[in-house]
Parts: structure tokens; sequence; C-alpha cells
């Protein structure tokens, strides 16, 4: 495959990625068997899909729960028939002193990075009420059961869970259509979240942003469809479409958003 071809549709940094997903296709045409990668973002996976989609002779799956947004890939040929277990995923379950104590999101999130998991190893931290669970690489649900014993100063339990008993994030995305002077990082965040562009820029640089699950210090850095943007305190966007420009030469696009109930 002409990597040019593909790289053109993407920023220059995702070409690692594109080899990276070529090679997987690779050993699944050459092998004739199915190949299973880590957990991918949802940009990720939209790049993976264009690169799959260049090859007739094999068929491709995304799974990591229900409706979640971290997911493996599984790379097959025509003649398989894929099951959930295929995608070596462990659904665990965290066990707390409920009545004297709070997670959140970024404590677990932390928690497992410090244990020396890489972002890929593991997929969504998902929770309802005071139920919080997380879903990984099944190869890696023992090391993480028998070594996370705390989150923060929480003493905590895992236990596996059967993936049909995840919970349902409660999390709602709002869609909305918003008009925008440009597609800079600093201008989508500050028209999203009635921001000023100076503190915005200040957040950024700051490394108050992640762009596709990594930090990101340019104010200025063009966003393009399907990137997802973290907002510390501020919540979550993801650029959905461009609708088009107004009479004023601004742009009308579509978003989802989740904006954080205190900030």
């Amino acid at each position: 495959m002409n990597n040019n071809n593909i790289a053109q549709h993407f920023r220059p940094d995702e070409l690692e990625f594109i080899e990276q997903v070529q090679s997987w296709l690779k050993v699944a045409l050459d092998e004739y068997r199915p190949v299973l990668s880590q957990f991918l973002n949802p940009r990720q996976q939209r790049i993976a899909t264009t690169v799959v989609n260049r090859e007739a002779t094999v068929n491709h799956r995304y799974y990591g729960g229900q409706n979640a947004e971290m997911q493996r890939l599984l790379i097959y040929p025509s003649y398989y028939e894929p099951e959930v277990a295929d995608f070596e995923i462990s659904l665990l379950q965290i066990d707390y002193p409920t009545k004297f104590a709070i997670l959140k999101h970024n404590q677990i999130l932390g928690s497992l990075m410090g244990l020396g998991l890489t972002r890929n190893t593991f997929g969504d931290v998902v929770n309802a009420g005071h139920t919080w669970q997380f879903f990984v690489n099944k190869d890696m649900a023992s090391y993480v059961i028998t070594n996370l014993t705390k989150i923060d100063k929480i003493k905590i339990h895992l236990h596996p869970v059967a993936l049909s008993l995840a919970v349902r994030n409660e999390d709602e995305w709002e869609n909305t259509t918003i008009t925008v002077s440009s597609l800079r990082l600093d201008v989508l965040i500050s028209e999203t979240f009635n921001l000023s562009r100076s503190r915005v820029k200040q957040m950024v640089e700051a490394g108050n942003v992640k762009l596709n699950w990594a930090e990101i210090f340019k104010p200025d850095y063009s966003i393009t469809l399907d990137d997802w943007i973290s907002v510390r305190h501020f919540g979550r966007i993801r650029l959905v479409e461009v609708l088009g420009t107004t009479k004023k030469e601004k742009l009308r696009v579509n978003i989802n958003k989740i904006e954080n109930s205190k900030k």
C-alpha cells in the first residue's frame, strides 16, 4: 500500500500508527489468521478503518464493551466468524468503602498508569453511581488484581465480572452547533465553553488540554473531523462535521460535548 496516499488524509505524526496497522494487516494476510490489536482510541480506530478497508480479502471488527470509546481491533480473514472471546478483554469491578470514600475517573486512570500499564493495555473506565469498573487486556487482569490495592489513599479490592454486567456510563453527550472563526484548538474550546481566548491559551500551555488522548501545547493547532479534545475541569469536545460558512465567513460546525458539572 502507498503510505503517501494514506498519510495525506492524516497528520504527519500519525504515520507511525498507520505503519503499525499495516503491519497487523500484513500478518493477517500472510498467515491467513486473525490479528488482535491493543486498545485503540476513536481517532486511532478511524485511521485503522481507513487502512484496513483498502484490503478486500479481510474483515475487521472493534470491541471494548458496549458503546465503548477505547476498543480493540480484530482483523480477520473472510472465512472467520469472530466472537467476543476473541477480543481477550476482562472487566474488573472496584470494591471500596462507598460510604466513606469517593472515587474519580482521573484517580483510577492515574493508579492504573502508576502500575506501569500503558494506556493501550486497558479500555474505558466506566461508572454508574458508586459502581466503578474498567476493561483491561485479559492477560493483564491477574497482575492488576494483585497489585492495585489502593487508589490514592483509598483501599480497594478488584474482582472480575462478566462483560454483560458492564454498567453504562452516566456521561451524556450533547450534540450542538456552534459558529467559529476557524478550526483552531483555542477557538473551538473558547466557543464551546464560553471562555476567553487568553484563558484558553494559558490552559493549553499549562498542559490542561489533551487532543486525541495526548497532551497538546499549541493553542493554534488545527482541528480536524473526529478529533477529541479534553479540557481539564471543563469537559470534552468531539468535532463531528463542518456544516458550511455563514455570510460573515465564519464556520458552522457540529460538535458533541460533555460539560463537567463542577468547573
